[in-house]
């Protein structure tokens, strides 16, 4: 959502005009609604969004307004929002699979080093952005459970018996401390929001988040436990989601900026095309510590401000290019955690299976293009309703039955049913 946020303080709002006498309405009548024209507005919270990572939530009704179920507004989804995260986790699939490519083409490195530099920097910035109302409420932590922890248990487990059977690895255990693959991005949000309500209270989140980033970066002793490098590295993005305002949002979609960003990706990539031979792109995966990557412990200051700054101006200049109206593919963003975690199997499976060797002209440009086309085709193919359908017991379980039921809920129902 893209609501500015109203100024408070100085301006109240009127009062809304006197209303007519209305007759109480006869037993088991519902009352007539009051014109919405002669309600005060009330201004919407910025940060009034769902904690889901597939949901986005009405603004809670204001203090003192209680708000019939019959009455409550529709869940409403911002396109934007959703173009940009069905488009980024595209880029996600395709650079996926440009990897086994980047051992003989240059160009294919090149375009791989550029999208890494940004695509999960603006999957986490969104997450952040759309984080911003969590707290420790009962409901938020809820969701967060059934629809981050038990995915990355469900996931965890299914990607282990994957690789047990696809790479003939039966010796490979299930560990819920070692996130497989892309599994880790599902602790590192769980991890993320956790921390959500300290973000809101100190002083220089941005900065301080970086802050940790760096000492991550220097320190080889953490190990790989949860995955914790990639998580305190990829830190400073879901922070900065977390303070992003929308109307920054509008900024980077101005016609002024959309120009500008076309050379800047022009200079990105010429950038990566000099730099493929020259370093490794493991820097991208943010996993390991500079002294794991063997070059001297301020190299990994340097790189992680370096990246920081590169992976925000690249995030800012695809922002600008997003599609703020609803398209053909907008409905898709609501399925993009879907596509990213039922994608890997096919990722993984064609280097079990040997895909690229058995195909050598794969390797070629036409080759190229067509693994291009079609991992964007399979990760749209698997964000799709149908598919979400199929997979939400794993993906958005209920589980009712494994939380206790909120007393409040339970007393506003005994009221209802009281009335009736």
């Amino acid at each position: 959502m893209t609501n500015s946020v109203q100024p408070h303080g100085r301006h109240r709002a009127p009062l809304p005009p006197v209303q007519p006498h209305v007759p109480e309405p006869a037993a088991g009548m519902p009352a007539p609604r009051v014109p919405r024209s002669s309600a005060p507005r009330v201004p919407r919270s910025p940060t009034a969004y769902a904690t889901s990572p597939t949901a986005y939530a009405t603004p809670p009704a204001p203090a003192g307004h209680e708000t019939r179920a019959a009455d409550k507004p529709a869940k409403q989804r911002d396109a934007f929002f959703d173009n940009a995260k069905y488009l980024a986790i595209v880029l996600v699939a395709m650079g996926h699979a440009w990897e086994p490519l980047t051992d003989h083409s240059r160009s294919a490195e090149a375009l791989y080093m550029t999208v890494y530099t940004f695509h999960m920097p603006a999957f986490i910035l969104i997450s952040g952005y759309f984080s911003r109302s969590f707290d420790m409420r009962p409901d938020r932590l809820k969701r967060l459970v059934t629809g981050v922890a038990v995915p990355y248990v469900i996931f965890e487990v299914a990607y282990t018996f994957f690789k047990r059977w696809g790479d003939d690895d039966p010796t490979q255990p299930i560990s819920l401390l070692d996130p497989w693959y892309l599994t880790w991005f599902l602790i590192a949000l769980f991890v993320w929001r956790l921390t959500t309500p300290l973000w809101k209270i100190v002083r220089r989140p941005v900065p301080l988040a970086l802050a940790i980033a760096v000492l991550a970066v220097i320190s080889p002793d953490i190990g790989d436990d949860l995955d914790l490098q990639r998580v305190l590295q990829f830190l400073p993005f879901f922070v900065l989601g977390l303070f992003i305002k929308p109307e920054h949002f509008q900024l980077v979609r101005r016609r002024e900026v959309r120009i500008l960003s076309v050379p800047v990706f022009a200079c990105a990539v010429v950038l990566a095309y000099w730099a493929a031979p020259r370093m490794t792109s493991v820097w991208f995966y943010r996993r390991d510590s500079a002294q794991e990557l063997g070059v001297p412990w301020w190299v990994g200051i340097v790189m992680t401000l370096a990246l920081f700054g590169c992976s925000v101006l690249l995030t800012a200049c695809f922002f600008a290019w997003v599609p703020r109206r609803k398209m053909w593919f907008t409905v898709l963003g609501a399925g993009t955690l879907y596509g990213y975690l039922l994608h890997g199997f096919l990722a993984k499976g064609s280097r079990f299976w040997g895909w690229f060797d058995a195909n050598p002209w794969l390797r070629e440009p036409t080759g190229e293009v067509l693994v291009t086309v079609i991992a964007a085709a399979v990760v749209t193919l698997l964000c799709t309703p149908p598919v979400q359908r199929l997979f939400r017991f794993a993906m958005e379980p209920k589980m009712e039955w494994a939380f206790r039921r909120d007393a409040a809920a339970i007393a506003r129902e005994r009221s209802s049913s009281a009335r009736r």
